[in-house]
């Protein structure tokens, strides 16, 4: 039934580039920790950078939970499901690290993303994923479930929003410079957005 890759590139590259969510799941060290499991959307908003090298934009939210847990043990396991189509499931066992805005790959990472106005979704990081491990599964028991579009919502949210009150949003958030078992999440004060993005 499930079969191991050792690069993402042909059918299973457009597998996972054609599909509208995926899922993101990470956990701290300790062995009580918070285990988290995030959906991510927003048509552009990931990309395939090369055959082991995934990248996906972070924004804002009101906690930072996978940022947290990449810095403390970069573990990170990205999902994708076939909703439509031939039943598949496709997991991508990896290490992950936040780049920041302040970082010098910012730019040439952002170029990857050129159909996202990042002055609108309150952007913070993008995560890079570097594949350790690659599998699909059969996907029998995923039910079909058609795209429709985009929700506006966090655009809307999140375009009134410039680099200063976005900072001052994040402040405001209990887990977003600290997750919720108390490590460093999202490092303020947001530095601004490169001229660039």
């Amino acid at each position: 039934m499930g079969k191991s890759y050792e690069r993402i590139e042909g059918r299973l590259r457009a597998f996972i580039e054609a599909q509208r969510i995926f899922f993101t799941a990470t956990a701290p060290l300790d062995g009580d920790g918070t285990v988290n499991l995030s959906p991510k959307g927003l048509t552009g908003s990931f990309a395939v950078l090369d055959e082991l090298t995934l990248a996906y934009l972070d924004f804002a939210g009101s906690n930072a939970e996978t940022i947290a847990h990449l810095r403390e043990n970069g573990r990170i396991t990205l999902m994708w499901c076939a909703f439509e189509g031939p039943p598949n499931i496709v997991r991508v066992h990896g290490r992950g690290e936040p780049v920041f805005r302040d970082d010098p790959r910012w730019d040439g990472l952002m170029r990857h993303f050129p159909d996202i106005d990042v002055t609108v979704h309150g952007l913070r990081a993008i995560i890079v994923v570097r594949a350790e491990k690659i599998r699909d599964t059969c996907g029998y028991a995923v039910p079909f479930m058609t795209y429709e579009e985009d929700r506006p919502l966090h655009a809307s949210r999140f375009a009134r929003e410039d680099d200063e009150s976005l900072d001052a949003y994040f402040h405001k958030k209990e887990h977003v410079a600290t997750s919720i078992d108390g490590l460093p999440g999202l490092p303020l004060p947001l530095p601004p957005l490169p001229p660039s993005a």
